[in-house]
């Protein structure tokens, strides 16, 4: 489903202003309907973040030609998708995930303004800020300022390379049956 979605967003609104979809999660936003945050590059204006606003529109139905072999029924609204909200990777300061310790999907992000995203988990928060880590490292000649996040999601250790969630998870469950392994073994009582 998000790959279609992906390619939609792209189809609709990057690839007119020549650009390519890198990354994108869903957020909450208080305003009806779905949102997104984007992330963009192009040769021409960088690398781009933007809220992208979903709505349903009514389409105008067609004339009556169809036949009655025609048995499919098409649904007479269609996804409109309008950006918000553009921001340049350059001119984001500074990414606040609030509290490292904490399932938090929220994290701030800091422009000339602050602004304050909400994704819909935490995996999709952590995904978002690797993919931006990653193209500030590319495309930017300064780090990426940021604080309050769990490094190992956001930057995995050099010996499970650059995985993501599953190298961390993976990780986990070594040293989970490491610890089994441990607790198995018998105690000498002298």
């Amino acid at each position: 489903m998000s790959s279609l979605l992906k390619e939609e967003l792209e189809r609709v609104l990057f690839r007119p202003e020549g650009q390519r979809l890198v990354e994108f999660i869903e957020i909450e936003e208080p305003a009806p309907g779905r949102h997104f945050f984007c992330v963009g590059v192009s040769k021409k204006l960088g690398v781009q973040l933007c809220i992208v606003g979903c709505s349903k529109t009514k389409v105008a139905k067609p004339a009556k030609t169809e036949t009655k072999s025609s048995q499919t029924k098409r649904s007479s609204f269609q996804d409109s998708y309008k950006k918000n909200e553009i921001w340049a990777l350059q001119d984001l300061s500074l990414i606040d995930g609030r509290d490292p310790d904490v399932d938090d999907p929220c994290f701030i992000l800091h422009f000339d303004k602050v602004r304050s995203v909400t994704a819909i988990n935490c995996s999709a928060k952590y995904a978002l800020v690797r993919a931006l880590v990653k193209l500030s490292d590319k495309h930017s000649k300064v780090a990426l300022n940021v604080e309050n996040m769990d490094w190992a999601y956001v930057r995995p250790t050099s010996f499970y390379s650059n995985r993501g969630d599953c190298a961390v998870l993976s990780q986990v469950c070594f040293y989970a049956f490491n610890l089994v392994c441990l607790s198995m073994c018998p105690v000498p009582l002298d």
